[in-house]
């Protein structure tokens, strides 16, 4: 379950310190927003060949844990 944390890196000197897929410039934000859209897994690895399955899979974990403890937003 926890195995997101060796594939997502958070540094102050790589995109400001956003969390990105280890090795990449590719944040996390930017796969949830992808998928979000309605992109499938296969097509954002298309879009980006550095990616794996593992690494969509830490990126969709990686932003549950970050929400889990969150209040609800109105909208």
């Amino acid at each position: 379950m926890e195995e997101f944390m060796d594939r997502i890196v958070v540094d102050h000197e790589i995109l400001g310190g956003k969390p990105v897929i280890k090795g990449t410039r590719i944040p996390v934000y930017l796969i949830i927003e992808l998928l979000g859209n309605g992109l499938t897994e296969k097509e954002v690895l298309w879009e980006y060949p550095t990616l794996t399955k593992e690494d969509i899979k830490a990126a969709l974990l990686y932003a549950s844990k970050c929400v889990e403890n969150e209040e609800t937003i109105t909208l």
